[in-house]
């Protein structure tokens, strides 16, 4: 039996740099965390040759191709996996249109996972890179590549994107101080709706040439960012999301709604310096700096809107448990 662990994250600066049609023109440049929320995927050896497959629905086939969950398919035949297995996923938040990342993490999850059970160990960029290939060029989702690189890293990250098409990974150089202190300023509360990101994807992938000026001042914003963090001016983040949020809504018309100017102009008035929709937008969960002197106000204006709790994660996926069977001979 193997569990994999991969975590969420949330991107501080920089979220649509991270798309093919703009990288290859300007390079794109993200600085996001993984957080202590995650995804696991559990996978077990079976006795007969069949497939089952564990979710919000329940498959048994005969072959990797008859698998419906897409990604279970693609992570299990990228791996070279070919039936006799059971897999299950769980995750810490709702499977789908969180923002958070949940799918990368999935994808990512799931190779590690199929890699694990082989008896192969890969890297973290191999899997990023992997889970990249997955959902971008087989499956053709509309999205970027930074959500399966910070869940194969982990930590909180910077990722540039360059016009080659390879990634180059850094880590924010702070001190675990700083760290905790920028972990307890930001919080995650639920919109109360998810959606389904494709749309809002498609529209700002089509729209690049159009928004490029909004994306360039995106990826400024992230350089600012990570050269406020690295001097331990951690409050300047509530001004970066502010402005970040500002600029994302001119990349598609569905990023905000009035049930979301609402919600962000709440937390503005109990006390947050800037707020965003974690992920494509539309709904799922509004990431907000707030001093931590102003939290119980701002609490008190978001009762309707359930707080998600979380802290910094320092790892990227990992193997939390790896029985594997062996034949002695």
């Amino acid at each position: 039996m193997i569990i994999s662990q991969t975590p969420l994250r949330i991107s501080l600066c920089g979220g649509g740099t991270d798309f093919l049609d703009y990288y290859v023109k300007e390079e794109g440049f993200v600085v996001s965390t993984a957080i202590d929320k995650f995804v696991y995927v559990i996978l077990k050896e079976r006795f007969d040759e069949k497939i089952y497959v564990g979710y919000a629905k329940k498959e048994i086939v005969d072959s990797v191709d008859e698998i419906k969950h897409e990604l279970v398919r693609e992570a299990a035949k990228k791996a070279g996996i070919v039936n006799g297995f059971e897999v299950s996923m769980l995750a810490d938040i709702p499977s789908e249109g969180s923002g958070l990342g949940s799918s990368s993490s999935l994808t990512v999850g799931l190779l590690n996972a199929f890699y694990s059970y082989l008896g192969i160990q890969v890297s973290a960029e191999q899997l990023a890179r992997e889970a990249c290939e997955i959902e971008i060029d087989i499956l053709k989702k509309p999205i970027g590549k930074q959500d399966q690189y910070i869940a194969a890293f982990g930590g909180l990250s910077t990722f540039r994107f360059k016009k080659d098409k390879s990634v180059e990974v850094g880590k924010v150089d702070i001190h675990g101080d700083i760290k905790r202190r920028l972990g307890g300023n930001l919080l995650l509360f639920f919109t109360n709706t998810t959606r389904q990101s494709s749309s809002i994807l498609t529209e700002q992938k089509e729209r690049i040439d159009d928004t490029i000026g909004f994306l360039n001042e995106i990826k400024q914003l992230a350089f600012d960012a990570v050269s406020s963090l690295e001097k331990g001016d951690i409050d300047m983040i509530g001004q970066f999301l502010a402005k970040n949020w500002e600029l994302k809504k001119n990349l598609s018309s569905n990023i905000s709604n009035g049930s979301i100017d609402e919600m962000y102009n709440l937390a503005i008035a109990g006390g947050a310096t800037g707020a965003k929709i974690a992920g494509a937008g539309g709904g799922g969960f509004l990431m907000a700096y707030c001093p931590r002197n102003n939290q119980d106000t701002m609490r008190e204006k978001m009762a309707a809107y359930r707080e998600f709790p979380f802290l910094l994660e320092p790892f990227g996926s990992r193997i939390l448990f790896n029985y594997r069977r062996y034949d002695w001979k």
